[in-house]
Protein backbone atom coordinates (compact mmCIF):
# COMPACT_ATOMS: atom_id res chain seq x y z
CA UNK A 1 0.00 0.00 0.00
CA UNK A 2 1.38 3.47 -0.86
CA UNK A 3 2.57 5.34 2.23
CA UNK A 4 0.49 8.47 1.64
CA UNK A 5 -2.73 7.05 0.18
CA UNK A 6 -5.87 9.02 1.10
CA UNK A 7 -3.86 12.13 2.00
CA UNK A 8 -4.13 15.55 0.41
CA UNK A 9 -0.74 17.28 0.55
CA UNK A 10 -0.01 20.95 -0.07
CA UNK A 11 3.54 21.92 -1.04
CA UNK A 12 4.65 25.56 -1.31
CA UNK A 13 7.44 26.61 -3.64
CA UNK A 14 6.51 23.52 -5.65
CA UNK A 15 7.31 24.76 -9.15
CA UNK A 16 11.00 23.80 -9.00
CA UNK A 17 13.81 22.32 -6.95
CA UNK A 18 13.09 20.68 -3.61
CA UNK A 19 9.38 21.51 -3.61
CA UNK A 20 8.81 20.03 -7.04
CA UNK A 21 10.68 16.85 -6.10
CA UNK A 22 8.69 16.45 -2.88
CA UNK A 23 5.39 16.96 -4.69
CA UNK A 24 6.29 14.28 -7.24
CA UNK A 25 7.46 11.93 -4.49
CA UNK A 26 4.27 12.37 -2.50
CA UNK A 27 2.20 11.67 -5.60
CA UNK A 28 4.12 8.45 -6.22
CA UNK A 29 3.18 7.41 -2.68
CA UNK A 30 -0.51 7.93 -3.38
CA UNK A 31 -1.16 11.45 -2.10
CA UNK A 32 -3.27 13.93 -4.01
CA UNK A 33 -0.88 16.86 -4.27
CA UNK A 34 -1.59 20.57 -4.48
CA UNK A 35 1.35 22.58 -5.80
CA UNK A 36 1.54 26.25 -4.76
CA UNK A 37 4.01 28.73 -6.22
CA UNK A 38 4.31 32.33 -7.37
CA UNK A 39 5.26 30.94 -10.78
CA UNK A 40 1.80 29.76 -11.78
CA UNK A 41 2.89 28.43 -15.19
CA UNK A 42 5.76 26.31 -13.83
CA UNK A 43 3.55 24.97 -11.02
CA UNK A 44 0.92 23.98 -13.57
CA UNK A 45 3.56 22.22 -15.67
CA UNK A 46 4.81 20.32 -12.62
CA UNK A 47 1.25 19.27 -11.76
CA UNK A 48 0.73 18.09 -15.33
CA UNK A 49 3.90 15.99 -15.13
CA UNK A 50 2.51 14.30 -12.04
CA UNK A 51 -0.82 13.60 -13.74
CA UNK A 52 0.96 12.29 -16.84
CA UNK A 53 2.81 9.83 -14.61
CA UNK A 54 -0.49 8.58 -13.18
CA UNK A 55 -0.61 10.75 -10.07
CA UNK A 56 -3.18 13.23 -8.78
CA UNK A 57 -2.23 16.91 -8.71
CA UNK A 58 -3.61 20.43 -8.92
CA UNK A 59 -1.81 23.77 -8.81
CA UNK A 60 -2.56 27.32 -7.71
CA UNK A 61 -0.63 30.57 -7.75
CA UNK A 62 0.38 31.86 -4.31
CA UNK A 63 2.65 34.52 -2.86
CA UNK A 64 3.25 33.29 0.69
CA UNK A 65 3.96 36.83 1.92
CA UNK A 66 0.30 37.77 1.36
CA UNK A 67 -1.64 36.41 4.31
CA UNK A 68 -5.09 37.11 2.89
CA UNK A 69 -4.16 35.25 -0.30
CA UNK A 70 -3.00 32.28 1.76
CA UNK A 71 -6.34 32.17 3.56
CA UNK A 72 -8.20 32.48 0.26
CA UNK A 73 -6.28 29.68 -1.46
CA UNK A 74 -6.75 27.43 1.59
CA UNK A 75 -10.51 27.96 1.33
CA UNK A 76 -10.44 27.31 -2.41
CA UNK A 77 -8.53 24.05 -1.90
CA UNK A 78 -10.94 22.97 0.85
CA UNK A 79 -13.90 23.65 -1.45
CA UNK A 80 -12.52 22.13 -4.65
CA UNK A 81 -9.98 19.49 -3.59
CA UNK A 82 -10.73 18.45 -0.02
CA UNK A 83 -9.36 18.42 3.49
CA UNK A 84 -5.61 18.96 3.59
CA UNK A 85 -3.77 16.58 5.90
CA UNK A 86 -0.13 17.31 4.95
CA UNK A 87 1.52 20.70 4.58
CA UNK A 88 5.07 21.23 3.37
CA UNK A 89 6.37 24.77 3.91
CA UNK A 90 9.14 24.89 1.32
CA UNK A 91 8.91 28.32 -0.35
CA UNK A 92 12.04 30.36 0.29
CA UNK A 93 14.79 32.55 -1.09
CA UNK A 94 18.52 32.83 -0.36
CA UNK A 95 20.83 35.83 -0.70
CA UNK A 96 24.41 35.64 0.52
CA UNK A 97 25.12 39.24 1.45
CA UNK A 98 26.42 40.35 4.82
CA UNK A 99 25.51 43.25 7.10
CA UNK A 100 28.32 45.52 5.88
CA UNK A 101 27.09 46.17 2.36
CA UNK A 102 25.07 49.05 1.01
CA UNK A 103 22.35 49.96 3.54
CA UNK A 104 19.58 49.64 0.96
CA UNK A 105 20.65 46.09 0.08
CA UNK A 106 21.04 45.07 3.73
CA UNK A 107 17.55 46.30 4.60
CA UNK A 108 16.01 44.84 1.44
CA UNK A 109 17.58 41.44 2.12
CA UNK A 110 16.26 41.40 5.68
CA UNK A 111 12.73 42.40 4.75
CA UNK A 112 12.42 40.06 1.75
CA UNK A 113 14.03 37.00 3.33
CA UNK A 114 12.15 37.21 6.62
CA UNK A 115 8.87 37.90 4.78
CA UNK A 116 9.18 34.78 2.61
CA UNK A 117 11.26 32.32 4.64
CA UNK A 118 9.73 32.91 8.07
CA UNK A 119 6.56 34.98 7.93
CA UNK A 120 5.54 33.01 4.83
CA UNK A 121 5.75 29.78 6.84
CA UNK A 122 3.50 31.34 9.46
CA UNK A 123 1.04 32.68 6.88
CA UNK A 124 0.54 29.34 5.11
CA UNK A 125 0.39 27.34 8.34
CA UNK A 126 -2.15 29.76 9.77
CA UNK A 127 -4.29 29.44 6.64
CA UNK A 128 -4.39 25.63 6.69
CA UNK A 129 -4.41 25.13 10.46
CA UNK A 130 -8.07 24.29 10.92
CA UNK A 131 -7.90 21.64 8.19
CA UNK A 132 -4.71 20.14 9.60
CA UNK A 133 -6.16 19.99 13.11
CA UNK A 134 -9.35 18.36 11.87
CA UNK A 135 -7.32 15.79 9.93
CA UNK A 136 -4.77 15.18 12.73
CA UNK A 137 -2.30 16.12 10.04
CA UNK A 138 1.41 16.60 9.53
CA UNK A 139 3.48 19.71 8.87
CA UNK A 140 6.94 19.51 7.34
CA UNK A 141 8.96 22.74 7.35
CA UNK A 142 12.07 23.14 5.25
CA UNK A 143 14.85 24.51 7.43
CA UNK A 144 18.56 24.39 6.64
CA UNK A 145 21.97 23.62 8.05
CA UNK A 146 21.71 27.31 8.87
CA UNK A 147 18.99 26.46 11.34
CA UNK A 148 21.99 25.58 13.54
CA UNK A 149 25.17 27.16 12.17
CA UNK A 150 26.35 30.16 10.24
CA UNK A 151 28.27 28.90 7.23
CA UNK A 152 32.03 28.97 6.89
CA UNK A 153 31.54 31.43 4.02
CA UNK A 154 30.21 34.99 4.07
CA UNK A 155 26.47 34.54 4.22
CA UNK A 156 23.33 36.50 4.88
CA UNK A 157 22.48 37.12 8.55
CA UNK A 158 18.88 37.44 7.37
CA UNK A 159 18.89 33.95 5.86
CA UNK A 160 20.51 32.46 8.96
CA UNK A 161 18.00 34.22 11.20
CA UNK A 162 15.09 33.06 9.06
CA UNK A 163 16.14 29.41 9.19
CA UNK A 164 16.79 29.54 12.95
CA UNK A 165 13.26 30.94 13.14
CA UNK A 166 11.81 28.08 11.11
CA UNK A 167 13.27 25.57 13.54
CA UNK A 168 11.98 27.52 16.54
CA UNK A 169 8.54 27.77 14.96
CA UNK A 170 8.59 24.02 14.28
CA UNK A 171 9.32 23.20 17.92
CA UNK A 172 6.79 25.68 19.31
CA UNK A 173 4.05 24.46 17.00
CA UNK A 174 4.80 20.81 17.76
CA UNK A 175 4.38 21.52 21.46
CA UNK A 176 1.11 23.39 20.92
CA UNK A 177 -0.54 21.08 18.40
CA UNK A 178 0.47 17.72 19.81
CA UNK A 179 -2.76 17.49 21.78
CA UNK A 180 -4.62 17.70 18.48
CA UNK A 181 -2.62 14.84 17.00
CA UNK A 182 -0.80 17.16 14.60
CA UNK A 183 2.88 16.35 14.13
CA UNK A 184 5.26 19.16 13.17
CA UNK A 185 8.81 18.47 12.00
CA UNK A 186 11.47 20.02 9.80
CA UNK A 187 14.10 18.98 7.29
CA UNK A 188 17.53 20.61 7.25
CA UNK A 189 18.99 20.44 3.76
CA UNK A 190 22.68 21.03 3.19
CA UNK A 191 24.10 22.15 -0.13
CA UNK A 192 21.44 21.03 -2.59
CA UNK A 193 21.74 21.70 -6.32
CA UNK A 194 18.58 23.62 -7.21
CA UNK A 195 17.62 26.48 -9.54
CA UNK A 196 17.79 28.73 -6.47
CA UNK A 197 21.59 28.43 -6.29
CA UNK A 198 22.34 27.66 -9.95
CA UNK A 199 23.92 31.06 -10.61
CA UNK A 200 26.09 30.88 -7.48
CA UNK A 201 27.30 27.41 -8.42
CA UNK A 202 28.21 28.59 -11.91
CA UNK A 203 30.03 31.77 -10.87
CA UNK A 204 31.52 30.94 -7.46
CA UNK A 205 33.37 27.60 -7.55
CA UNK A 206 35.26 28.55 -4.37
CA UNK A 207 32.00 28.61 -2.45
CA UNK A 208 31.08 25.16 -3.75
CA UNK A 209 34.54 23.90 -2.77
CA UNK A 210 34.11 25.18 0.80
CA UNK A 211 30.85 23.26 1.08
CA UNK A 212 32.35 20.08 -0.35
CA UNK A 213 35.42 20.29 1.90
CA UNK A 214 33.07 20.08 4.86
CA UNK A 215 30.70 17.44 3.48
CA UNK A 216 31.89 13.91 4.30
CA UNK A 217 29.81 12.34 1.55
CA UNK A 218 31.79 14.45 -0.90
CA UNK A 219 29.02 15.54 -3.23
CA UNK A 220 26.29 18.16 -3.44
CA UNK A 221 22.79 16.98 -2.71
CA UNK A 222 20.02 16.67 -5.26
CA UNK A 223 16.37 17.64 -4.71
CA UNK A 224 15.54 13.92 -4.78
CA UNK A 225 17.71 13.45 -1.68
CA UNK A 226 15.09 15.40 0.29
CA UNK A 227 12.16 13.29 -0.90
CA UNK A 228 12.70 10.22 1.30
CA UNK A 229 12.90 12.21 4.55
CA UNK A 230 9.87 14.26 3.47
CA UNK A 231 7.86 11.10 2.87
CA UNK A 232 8.98 9.64 6.20
CA UNK A 233 7.89 12.72 8.15
CA UNK A 234 4.52 12.82 6.38
CA UNK A 235 3.60 9.15 6.73
CA UNK A 236 2.73 6.87 9.64
CA UNK A 237 6.27 5.47 9.83
CA UNK A 238 7.07 8.62 11.86
CA UNK A 239 3.91 8.45 14.00
CA UNK A 240 5.85 9.22 17.21
CA UNK A 241 8.14 11.88 15.73
CA UNK A 242 7.32 15.53 16.38
CA UNK A 243 9.29 18.68 17.07
CA UNK A 244 12.36 17.25 15.34
CA UNK A 245 14.56 18.21 12.42
CA UNK A 246 15.98 15.60 10.07
CA UNK A 247 19.31 16.79 8.69
CA UNK A 248 19.95 15.99 5.02
CA UNK A 249 23.36 17.61 4.68
CA UNK A 250 25.77 14.86 3.66
CA UNK A 251 27.27 15.01 7.14
CA UNK A 252 28.17 18.71 6.95
CA UNK A 253 27.75 19.35 10.68
CA UNK A 254 30.15 16.54 11.65
CA UNK A 255 33.23 18.48 10.49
Amino acid sequence: MPLLENHIAVVTGAASGIGRAIAAGYAREGARVVLLDMNEKAAAEAAQEIRSAGGKAESFALDVTKRDDCVAVAKKIADTVGQVSILVNNAGIARRNGMLGAPEAVISDWEDIIAINLTGVFNVTYAFLSSLRAARGRIVNIGSIQSFVHLRTPSSPAYTASKHGVLGFTKALAAELGKDGVRVNAIGPGFIETPLNEKVRATNPDLVRVFMDHTPLGRPGKPEDIVGPAIFLACDLSAYVSGSIVMVDGGYRTI
